[in-house]
């Protein structure tokens, strides 16, 4: 299991010591073996975690990969499985995977129901609309309609400040929520301000559309694990400290985010980590 794999020391694999101390972990590969470690992760947010044909990319996945490699395993152990908001916790408890990297946000209520590790980025949740449009900041979407991603803190949050005037169209991802506002379906989309910096840097939507740059929160980003996790969860912050240390992480987010004008410094970034339970 992968409490096991972490109780046994972070043991290098061969050939890939070089590339993970360069800054570059493990990426994906098409597994040829069984998978040992499964992690889930959102699967269509270029740029963050896409998935095509059973490999995958984005700073999500660069994290999960880095992860992975510190906890002894290679690249063709992780078998990547699709995890949206409303089934993180169904596949923590029933063991569908090991972890989730997947724009996880740390809250006290999501602690009572699965663990974290991290976290290993701080964002806000922002909104974006049509490069036209006439909306400035968020006091001006009364009355307009709002694509959201279902189960989110960011559906909550944007629902607590607009009020009932709104309409809110509840999607499974918000690259569902942007190819609505592109169709014109919706007046705005809202999520995490990187998910979104990178959605309309895309080549349908760029010069379309425009995020508001005002964030509407500060959230921290962690891994969830299943309940009980505390040992895997240390081993887990070890590599997330060891991530930063050596310069893989400002790659990763430059990776990913280049021409999209992305800051991770308006936030308290590389964050701390908190103290597993």
């Amino acid at each position: 299991t992968a409490t096991a794999a972490a109780a046994a020391g972070m043991a290098l694999v061969l050939g890939l010591g070089a590339a993970a101390c360069s800054g570059d972990a493990p990426l994906q590969d098409t597994k040829s073996t069984p998978a040992a470690l499964k992690i889930g992760i959102g699967g269509d947010k270029p740029g963050v975690a896409h998935m095509v044909a059973g490999s995958a990319s984005g700073f999500d996945v660069d994290v999960a990969a880095y992860i992975a490699w510190k906890l002894g395993y290679s690249p063709y152990d992780i078998e990547w499985v699709k995890t949206t908001p409303s089934d993180r916790v169904e596949h923590l408890s029933n063991g569908t995977v090991d972890m989730v990297v997947s724009m996880y946000t740390i809250t006290d209520e999501r602690r009572e129901q699965v663990d974290f590790a991290g976290p290993y980025l701080i964002l806000g949740q922002d909104v974006l609309v049509r490069a036209d449009d006439a909306i400035t900041d968020e006091s001006q979407l009364a009355g307009k309609r709002i694509c959201a991603i279902k189960s989110s803190t960011g559906l909550e949050r944007i629902k607590e400040l607009v009020g009932d005037t709104a309409t809110y169209q509840e999607e499974e991802s918000s690259t569902i929520c942007v190819s609505e506002l592109l169709a014109g379906n919706v007046d705005a989309a809202t999520s995490d301000d990187l998910v979104l910096a990178q959605l309309a840097a895309g080549p349908d939507a760029v010069g379309r559309l425009r995020l508001l740059g005002q964030p509407l929160s500060k959230e921290a980003i962690g891994v969830g694990l299943p309940n009980g996790s505390h040992e895997l969860c240390e081993s887990i912050n070890e590599a997330l400290t060891d991530m930063t240390h050596d310069g893989s992480w400002i790659k990763f987010i430059e990776r990913h985010t280049i021409g999209t004008g992305y800051d991770p410094a308006i936030y308290d970034n590389p964050p701390a980590l908190e103290p597993c339970e």
